[in-house]
């Protein structure tokens, strides 16, 4: 029994070793599979050369273009002031604002005048003396010439002092008793009022604060890559260039909830850059801030914070990329002929939030991938699908098409309005055929002006309806005349 027990659990082992040695020789060989992942499916689209106006964004406070102190020249009690003397009221040019007590200055004149008729009572008497020198002189029949002692002529010479003198004064005198109204010298708005009825002011007191309504001003600063892309005449000494036909600019805010927008133009640029930022300060000018629009659009109010979008260059044959679709800062995927994934490096002239401006590393009809392809390797193969247009919003691909969008042209006759005038035609006149319909009969175009404008539009020549624009443009705004707010015909 105990031989029995040692051999039967060896028998076993020997016998379990047996079966798993049998079994793993007589396995079957795996079956061979060959592995070929599909192709990844991705949209594109053939990406084509427009034109981009680049939009500089900044912002700035609203201020007064002319700001004064008022300061009284004479001394008194305030008897009157204005109800438009008050804290944001507004006054016309020539307004009476205050008035200081004229008494003493009403006796000054008295004082002045009667010394006046003094003097020249005075001068009257010695200019009959002199006379009656010289006729005395004569009478004696001497050959010699009389003097000055004998004619009388220093005394003359005092008396006719007397009298400018006593002029001087009177001139002073009647100066003095106006200036005791104090009246607006431009048409404007009340910024601080700093005295009353009956307070006692002398020279050099402050009575109040105000700016003009003429316009308002706005300083953008800018850094040197915007810069590059605004059209600013360089100032040089002795020279000065005229910002007339200054680059647009949209000021925007929101008042009440609300927001409202007001249209300017840059006119003027700053002599300096800041020392710290290494930005220039541009000026932009709103003409009328504080008149009534048809749409009842708030004033745009001194102190307003404003984000400001100046239009500027206009870059011509890039291609305009959704922002989204840039990899690494550096590429853009495109597919080629054979539906492979390539990558283009890209130089980027322009960038917004939303989209890049590129001029090299891509070409007419490139195909580029609008899908997300994670961990995407060079020569990839893909299943691409053609996109007619692109499924998301690029900002302002194509100048024309926005200026198209935001003023139709007119459809009816008129300079330009036949197929040979580029009117309603499309041609390159329609946009100064609009213009024109915008001037009113009351206040035509000057005969001079006109007659440049009918050549222009006839020959349908951009190099001449183009500058024609701005002029129109600039004395509309010399005459008060809205214009629509288009940018100008295409370029060629």
């Amino acid at each position: 029994m105990k031989v029995l027990r040692i051999l039967l659990p060896l028998v076993i082992l020997g016998i379990s070793g047996g079966v798993a040695w049998w079994i793993y020789i007589t396995k079957p060989e795996p079956r061979e599979r060959n592995f070929n992942p599909g192709a990844t499916e991705v949209e594109v689209f053939a990406i084509q050369p427009g034109n981009f106006r680049v939009e500089l964004e900044t912002q700035g406070t609203v201020q007064a273009r002319t700001e004064s102190t008022l300061i009284p020249e004479v001394r008194g009690r305030i008897l009157e002031i204005s109800p438009n003397f008050r804290g944001g009221g507004f006054f016309e040019q020539g307004d009476m604002l205050l008035k200081i007590d004229p008494r003493d200055y009403q006796t000054e004149l008295v004082v002045a005048e009667a010394n006046l008729s003094q003097a020249e009572l005075v001068l009257a008497e010695e200019q009959a003396r002199s006379d009656q020198a010289y006729q005395d002189w004569e009478r004696l029949n001497l050959d010699e010439v009389p003097g000055d002692l004998v004619l009388r002529t220093p005394q003359l010479n005092r008396a006719k002092a007397n009298v400018a003198s006593a002029q001087a004064r009177l001139e002073n005198a009647r100066r003095n008793l106006v200036k005791t109204e104090i009246v607006a010298p431009y048409a404007g708005r009340v910024l601080n009022q700093n005295v009353d009825v009956g307070q006692y002011v002398s020279p050099g007191n402050q009575l109040a604060r105000i700016y003009a309504v003429d316009f308002a001003e706005v300083r953008l600063p800018l850094t040197e890559t915007q810069l590059s892309f605004l059209e600013l005449p360089e100032i040089y000494r002795g020279e000065q260039p005229s910002f007339r036909d200054g680059p647009n600019v949209t000021l925007t805010s929101s008042v009440a909830g609300k927001t409202h927008q007001w249209r300017g133009r840059i006119v003027r640029a700053e002599g300096s850059f800041d020392v710290r930022t290494r930005q220039l300060f541009v000026i932009a000018q709103v003409r009328d801030p504080y008149g009534r629009t048809a749409d009842d659009r708030p004033p745009l109010k001194v102190g307003t914070f404003v984000h400001a979008t100046i239009l500027g260059s206009v870059l011509e044959n890039v291609f305009v990329v959704p922002r989204r679709l840039l990899r690494e800062n550096s590429f853009v995927l495109a597919v080629d002929n054979d539906n492979r994934l390539r990558r283009k490096p890209v130089n980027i002239v322009w960038q917004n939030d939303d989209s890049i401006v590129v001029d090299q590393g891509l070409e007419p009809g490139d195909r580029i991938c609008l899908t997300d392809v994670p961990f995407a390797l060079e020569a990839l193969q893909v299943s691409p699908t053609e996109l007619d247009k692109l499924p998301f919003e690029v900002e302002k691909v194509d100048v024309q098409e926005a200026i198209a969008r935001r003023a139709p042209r007119p459809t009816g006759g008129g300079p330009g309005g036949g197929p040979g005038g580029g009117g309603s035609g499309g041609g390159p006149g329609g946009f100064l055929t609009q213009i024109l319909a915008s001037i009113p009969d009351d206040n035509p175009l000057p005969d001079d002006l006109r007659t440049k404008v009918d050549a222009a539009v006839a020959s349908g020549d951009r190099n001449l309806i183009r500058p024609l624009v701005q002029e129109v443009r600039a004395w509309a705004e010399s005459q008060g005349i809205e214009l629509p707010a288009g940018r100008g015909p295409p370029r060629g």
